[in-house]
């Protein structure tokens, strides 16, 4: 698949507009909702100290899926699958934070198993003791998902559910995984922003009750969506942030992203699921300038290092640019 233009454009800044989005929120953390008018800087903070500019474990989990992508290896594949949960497993021995239930399935993998089948179970036993495992974890890091599948919509379909369930068992964190990442590569193709783009992919039941979800979100403000450490409210309260603010011009991304952030509440994971999607839709020069030049994280990568994993992951399923790839993955941190 040969892409235009514009949509190399949009394409490459996926993941860089989704990191500075997690960066932003990072700092304001549980700390909302704020007025409208409230400044929102890249200030760092958060639960986990989090260095100003520096992206937090959302962002971290989508790198070695983006690597996975870049290398034109299948995410459907258990052995993709194995490699990415191993760099996971990497992650976690220096993280400041993972989430309950991706620490419980990255903890409780058995050595007799291989890696994705042992996370897998894991999960299965954590929600099991609980009763639920739908929170937004699985969320962010569908976004080189929805690169890698460009080409296929069913193919991106059904790889994040598959990624989304190697941790969350729920429905709920599938069908959200799907959506987002049916609507990054609508707005990647086509230049427009619509969560509803994916309804079709869910059976008749989940279709009606997630246009409901979503048509609830354009009625509401992003701070009723107190609860957005559930997938379900998080993707809402991002589209929420998305519908209410100007779409005229590329400052909707800034604006979307800001909006995000001042509902409160998980505010990292909002803001990087709006930003993701608005960059999508807008391009590499909607991102602000000092956003880009802050924004870094694990492992040791800066923006420009996102946008080369994004631009790899866009190319990886077709063998003909095998050495555009390559030449680009010499520039990219590994």
């Amino acid at each position: 698949m040969k892409l235009s233009i514009q949509q190399h454009d949009r394409s490459s800044a996926v993941l860089l507009g989704m990191a500075c989005g997690d960066a932003l929120g990072a700092g304001y953390d549980f700390a909302g909702p704020m007025p409208p008018s409230a400044a929102v800087g890249m200030r760092g903070g958060g639960g986990a100290h989090w260095a100003r500019g520096e992206w937090t474990d959302y962002t971290a989990l989508a790198v070695p899926v983006a690597r996975a992508a870049a290398d034109g290896l299948d995410l459907r594949d258990e052995s993709t699958l194995d490699l990415i949960v191993a760099e996971w497993l990497d992650w976690s021995t220096t993280a400041p934070f993972a989430g309950l239930q991706l620490a419980a399935a990255l903890s409780g993998r058995s050595t007799s198993e291989s890696a994705a089948e042992g996370v897998r179970r894991a999960a299965r036993e954590q929600h099991d003791r609980i009763g639920r495992s739908a929170g937004n974890g699985c969320l962010l890091r569908t976004a080189p998902v929805a690169l890698a599948y460009l080409h296929d919509a069913d193919a991106l379909a059904d790889a994040a559910r598959g990624l989304s369930e190697l941790t969350h068992c729920e429905t709920d964190a599938g069908d959200a995984c799907v959506l987002w990442g049916l609507a990054i590569r609508h707005a990647v193709l086509e230049g427009e922003l619509d969560l509803r783009v994916g309804l079709g992919t869910l059976s008749p039941g989940r279709r009606e009750l997630w246009s409901a979800r979503i048509g609830h979100a354009e009625r509401r403000e992003p701070r009723d969506f107190t609860r957005n450490g559930w997938v379900v409210q998080a993707l809402q309260g991002a589209w929420s942030a998305i519908v209410h603010t100007d779409a005229t011009d590329a400052g909707q991304y800034r604006r979307g992203v800001e909006a995000a952030v001042r509902g409160g509440g998980n505010t990292d994971a909002v803001a990087g699921v709006a930003g993701a999607l608005l960059a999508a839709r807008w391009g590499l020069a909607a991102v602000p300038s000092e956003w880009r030049r802050l924004v870094q994280g694990w492992p040791g990568l800066r923006g420009a290092d996102l946008v080369r994993l994004s631009v790899l992951a866009a190319h990886g399923h077709d063998t003909n640019d095998a050495g555009e790839r390559e030449s680009f993955r010499l520039h990219v941190v590994r």
